[in-house]
């Protein structure tokens, strides 16, 4: 048998690296979603006819149901304020701070930061992005993509909720024998702002809250916390 050499004693092979385990945060979150989606669509349908019989109407199946105007406007309504959330916590976290919070840089790093520092155009590494070894409005666009299509994402599911919010309430007023109201006008009810702003002021207390706790609380192993053992002001640092 051959003796291994020096150079190969001490050598382990590589670990197969695991499509689960390298991708399991958005397996995970992916499937919670469909998963919750869907037991939103029964609860839904549930509630939904739960009221068309309180109203002496006739039953509505899952498939109408989930292709409605009332569902579609229940998933847009959520949808939007969670990417209002990203949107904004993306950009403000350019400028703003929260000194001892991990979700914060440092007070002194406040700012886009120079192009040595985000190795952009003849900073760049031989790994880095393609876009980022550009200049231009190429370079400019891609350093901003992520808040950019967050925010997009945001105003077309925003739009979303309002067509499909007009739709379901318009239904109600047909029921009710009411006149309809245009797409302009459903704009200015109150139930279109009563479903927005009950959304954003949730999403906006929990940022809050997590930038502010962070700073004192720890979750051990934990990206979004700081070292167990790092001080309160340590600003940035990840556990």
């Amino acid at each position: 048998m051959k003796e291994p050499t020096g150079g190969e004693r001490g050598q382990h092979p590589a670990p197969k690296r695991s499509f689960l385990r390298d991708n399991g945060l958005g397996l995970a979150f992916g499937i919670g979603f469909l998963l919750t989606l869907v037991g939103q669509a029964f609860a839904g349908h549930a509630e939904f006819n739960s009221q068309l019989v309180d109203e002496g109407l006739a039953r509505v199946d899952f498939g109408g149901y989930v292709t409605s105007s009332d569902f579609a406007v229940d998933v847009t309504e959520n949808w939007q304020s969670e990417y209002l959330q990203f949107f904004l916590y993306i950009f403000v976290t350019v400028w703003l701070v929260q000194r001892g919070s991990p979700e914060s840089k440092e007070p002194h790093k406040a700012g886009t930061g120079s192009d040595k520092e985000q190795m952009v155009g003849d900073h760049a590494k031989e790994d880095s992005p393609r876009w980022a070894k550009a200049h231009g409005w190429r370079q400019a666009g891609y350093a901003r993509s992520l808040g950019l299509v967050m925010g997009t994402i945001f105003v077309l599911s925003w739009l979303a909720q309002s067509v499909t919010g007009v739709a379901a309430y318009n239904e109600r007023q047909l029921r009710e024998l009411q006149a309809p109201y245009s797409w302009g006008e459903y704009l200015l009810l109150p139930d279109f702002w009563d479903r927005t702003l009950q959304n954003w002021q949730s999403e906006l207390l929990a940022v809050a809250s997590m930038a502010v706790l962070s700073i004192y609380l720890r979750q051990r192993g934990s990206p979004e916390s700081k070292p167990v053992g790092a001080a309160h002001t340590a600003t940035g640092v990840e556990g």
